[in-house]
């Protein structure tokens, strides 16, 4: 029998960040989410970068500024642009954390990189905007004017990142298995359900 994983892949803004903490809690199994990014960078050879400031899309969006990387890694080798070596080392690592035992892990395509693992469940997680804005708003102490402005490009670029590497529809659920509306369910019924679904025996195979 495959442990199972869950993956979440979210909007800006709906809470899957303290979702996946919270999760983490109740089943007492790892998060891998903002960490992904320095265990890359890590692995690259390239410097780290904070775990606060930046996540898949602000890593896109930054390294593709970039051409090719000057040294070669131990994953990718050498030649590629560096935004595809981030995406090609980073699919590397969530495989092989993967195959370590039942985890959690948020964004970085997760969701489609584990396609084939038989135990796997796939959460969407959606919310209203002004629930999002709001949320943002609180977080990092932001006007609604910008929080708003960052719900809208941190999402597109989201859907550009996940498009990109995955050629299937973010949010859409012929691309995920579950959606999830945390603005009608709140955190921790969201979280409640979820915790369900993981030890209700659906997903095991």
């Amino acid at each position: 029998m495959s442990h199972k994983i869950i993956t979440i892949a979210r909007q800006f803004g709906s809470g899957g960040h303290e979702i996946g903490e919270k999760l983490s809690k109740k089943l007492d199994i790892p998060l891998y989410d903002r960490c992904l990014v320095e265990m890359a960078a890590e692995k690259m050879g390239i410097s780290p970068i904070s775990v606060e400031e930046v996540d898949e899309t602000a890593l896109h969006s930054f390294l593709s500024t970039y051409r090719v990387p000057k040294q070669p890694n131990d994953v990718t080798g050498y030649g590629l642009p560096l935004n595809d070596s981030t995406y090609l080392t980073q699919t590397a690592l969530i495989q092989a954390l993967a195959k370590e035992g039942p985890c959690i892990i948020v964004g970085r395509c997760a969701d489609y990189i584990l396609r084939d693992h038989s135990a796997l469940i796939d959460v969407f997680l959606c919310a209203d905007t002004e629930d999002r804005i709001a949320r943002i708003m609180k977080r990092y102490k932001v006007p609604r004017k910008d929080a708003a402005s960052a719900v809208r490009h941190t999402d597109s670029r989201r859907r550009n990142y996940y498009e990109n590497y995955t050629k299937q529809t973010w949010g859409n659920i012929e691309s995920h298995q579950i959606l999830l509306n945390v603005s009608k369910l709140g955190i921790e019924r969201t979280v409640n359900l979820i915790c369900g679904l993981y030890e209700s025996g659906v997903f095991d195979k």
